[in-house]
């Protein structure tokens, strides 16, 4: 009888272990089945999510062993070609018939937020721009594209026109190639950054998390040569004609933000909010200008920098805004870093020097390196604009090498080979911030807001 019970003993246990082992396999499954993945698709009802390009969310296969900085580095050596192209247009004219977009977007724009275009909506992450106008994307069957990347599918959608010469939105792009007859599609050449596109002028609907914008124009490339244009096309966030704000009419009322996330963040979590509602309703803003030359860029009356405690000398002619010149100061989200013309950097430069314990050095498009055990005496750098005052935190002013034993100013001046006037507030300035563009009161508004 002893030995009967020793064995239902034995029995019962091995039963309690399997359940034991089957409950604990179930939470498992459970667990995972419910756990979060930060690179899933978002809910189409969800706020747009902004990813850099080089994340782990992104669509475009990031290099495994690159590290983050010389990813920057990298990004950064690509400046020089968006401030000559920036500068180029400093200074042109606008018919007083027709507004002249730009017609021109960069792969430097290190930020892609998630749309759908046609009907269905086709997935494509679009690089975000705010000094572009148009849209554009790779179109299927496109001659050059990325063989890796989405395109956009026209026989797919049920909603795809395609645009005649004689429609008012043709006489806004460059590059018209339309016979004389103003008869026939839309088709534009474009060439930029050594590269080059040809597309026609299309309309489709365009998704935007829940919103939906009917008829919206875009260039549907059909060739590209080179391999600097966005791998699923560019999103305009500009101020002109063809822009994103301006073809949403009265759904966003002029307005948007985003919260850019620091290029070490993995996942989507930044975002772009469109229209006044949502916004932050305590923001510091200082004026938005307008170029009547260049309408499309988001000028800003900068007006000096601080080193530490010392508010730099800088010649008044290079932080004024001037139409005529195209002269000024803009806020840009496809630039790298914070780009002085080379008197203003030159004098920011050798006020952080004489704070800072040297010998410099050099690394990559940054001039003012040290050593890392000196950051501790780094001075902050404040960025002075009519009514705001933006301190730049420390991550956002210096960068490190891959081996951390370098920190170096991540500023520069302007490209010695163009003639520009330009200084540019760039993304790595901007990051984690709300950055708000307001068309309509004519303002922008900074606010600090972790969005890693």
């Amino acid at each position: 009888m002893q030995n009967q019970f020793i064995n239902n003993l034995k029995s019962t246990t091995m039963n309690l272990k399997l359940v034991i082992t089957l409950t604990i396999c179930y939470v498992i499954y459970i667990c995972k089945s419910n756990a979060i993945d930060p690179c899933a698709s978002q809910p189409d009802n969800s706020d747009l999510n902004v990813i850099p390009m080089y994340g782990k969310c992104s669509p475009f296969n990031p290099p495994k062993t690159d590290s983050w900085d010389n990813r920057i580095i990298n990004m950064a050596s690509k400046d020089p070609a968006r401030m000559s192209y920036l500068s180029t247009l400093v200074a042109q004219k606008t018919a007083s018939s027709t507004p002249i977009a730009s017609g021109q977007a960069f792969n430097i724009g290190n930020y892609v937020v998630r749309v759908k275009i046609g009907t269905p909506g086709q997935l494509l992450f679009m690089v975000l721009d705010t000094s572009t106008d148009e849209a554009f994307v790779p179109s299927s069957g496109c001659t050059g594209c990325s063989a890796s990347a989405s395109t956009f599918s026209p026989n797919s959608s049920t909603s795809y026109v395609p645009l005649d010469c004689s429609v008012p939105q043709c006489g806004q792009v460059r590059g018209l190639s339309c016979p004389a007859t103003s008869s026939g599609a839309c088709l534009f050449n474009q060439s930029y950054a050594g590269s080059s596109f040809s597309a026609t002028l299309v309309q489709d609907s365009l998704r935007l998390a829940k919103d939906v914008i009917s008829n919206y124009s875009f260039g549907s490339i059909n060739a590209i040569s080179g391999a600097s244009i966005p791998a699923q096309g560019l999103l305009g966030l500009g101020r002109g004609p063809l822009s994103l704000l301006s073809q949403s009419g009265s759904i966003y009322s002029g307005v948007f933000s985003y919260c850019l996330p620091s290029f070490k963040s993995s996942y989507f979590s930044g975002s772009l909010k469109l229209g006044p509602v949502g916004q932050p309703k305590s923001i510091r803003t200082t004026p938005l200008l307008r170029n009547p030359h260049r309408p499309s860029l988001y000028y800003v009356n900068f007006t000096g920098i601080s080193v530490g405690r010392v508010n730099v000398p800088l010649p008044n002619e290079h932080l004024s805004f001037d139409p005529n010149t195209g002269s000024g100061t803009i806020i840009d989200s496809g630039t790298v870093i914070t780009r002085f013309v080379e008197p203003i950097y030159n004098a920011v430069r050798d006020e952080f020097r004489k704070q800072v314990t040297g010998p410099f050095s050099n690394l990559g498009a940054f001039d003012t390196c040290f050593v890392k055990t000196y950051e501790t005496l780094a001075p902050a750098v404040t960025l002075h604009f009519t009514g705001l005052d933006l301190k730049l935190p420390m991550e956002n002013s210096l960068i490190h090498s891959s081996s951390g034993s370098l920190a170096c100013l991540a500023m520069a001046a302007a490209p010695s080979n163009v003639n520009s006037v330009l200084n540019v507030i760039a993304n790595f300035q901007q990051q984690n911030l709300r950055v708000l563009f307001d068309t309509v009161n004519s303002k922008v508004g900074i606010a600090r807001e972790v969005c890693n």
